[in-house]
């Protein structure tokens, strides 16, 4: 019987020897695992649509690495997109619109993507390749505008402010062609897609163009646009101000804030200076 407990207990001893070898090798291993999982970078998608864009956003995403944030930058051709797939989850941040873009988007899609952090204002320009001047546009001449409604009522505004139409006043900040209640020139106004308007230039007369779209065609808005809606800075509204968007529940989201503050910053500033020749006005 002696043996026998001899022999019981040198058996429990050796499994709770191997059992104690196995729980150190699996706390080591999920301890590793954790600590894996610690190191992984989050992603964050942001959708831009301007190459002038890009190459800011990529010196911020560089920046960002140094928080273990990998962020991933989404091209767009046009302004339809970004807004599509911020709402469907196809990107978590968009940073291309001001707030009457975004606000026109949200009305007319059941959306509730939100504002998390401001970036530029962008003047509107009018260009042409016939004239120095938009003095001296001409009774007949065709003008282009971006069709959609915040920015082609921004542009009927640039227009009026140089008095080659005038709108009726109760149109408030989205005017549209129909709302043109003077016109003594004669002017043709037509409504095209923002990106395109650059090419437009060689057939119409002149053409409002949105400054990404105008910087990424080798124009220099302060020296080739005929006018800057912001040489009059104090009646550019404040829904003009361009923003970083997110999903309304990812307002508070620690992440994005980061992203957002890591944008606004001095390096920022100069990199807006620089690519878009001083026009684009830094809004935060």
């Amino acid at each position: 019987m002696k043996k026998k407990s001899l022999l019981g207990g040198i058996i429990l001893s050796a499994s709770l020897f191997l059992a104690a070898c196995g729980s150190t090798g699996s706390t080591t291993a999920s301890s590793e695992a954790v600590s894996s999982a610690a190191t992984e970078p989050t992603t964050v998608k942001i959708g831009l649509v301007s190459e002038s864009a890009v190459s800011i956003w990529q010196a911020v995403a560089d920046r960002l690495q140094k928080q273990n944030i990998d962020l991933e930058i989404v091209k767009f051709t046009d302004y339809n997109q970004p807004n599509i797939a911020l709402q469907n989850g196809d990107i978590d941040l968009n940073a291309f619109q001001h707030i009457a873009f975004l606000d026109n988007y949200n009305a007319n899609n059941n959306a509730d993507l939100t504002p998390i952090g401001f970036t530029f204002v962008s003047p509107l320009g009018i260009y042409s390749d016939k004239y120095t001047d938009y003095k001296e546009i001409k009774d007949g001449d065709t003008i282009a505008i971006p069709n959609d409604v915040t920015n082609g009522g921004r542009a009927l505004l640039l227009l009026q402010a140089i008095d080659l139409i005038k709108l009726d006043n109760a149109t408030g900040t989205t005017p549209t062609v129909s709302d043109i209640v003077e016109n003594p020139k004669n002017l043709n106004i037509q409504e095209l897609d923002a990106a395109q308007l650059p090419r437009s230039l060689q057939d119409v007369g002149a053409a409002v163009i949105n400054t990404n779209f105008a910087v990424d065609a080798g124009l220099v808005p302060t020296k080739d646009a005929l006018y800057l809606d912001t040489e009059n800075i104090q009646k550019v509204l404040d829904i003009y101000k361009n923003v970083i968007a997110a999903r309304a529940e990812d307002v508070d989201n620690a992440v994005y804030k980061k992203v957002v503050a890591e944008y606004q910053t001095e390096e920022t500033k100069a990199l807006i200076a620089e690519t878009t020749k001083n026009t684009d006005i830094p809004a935060w």
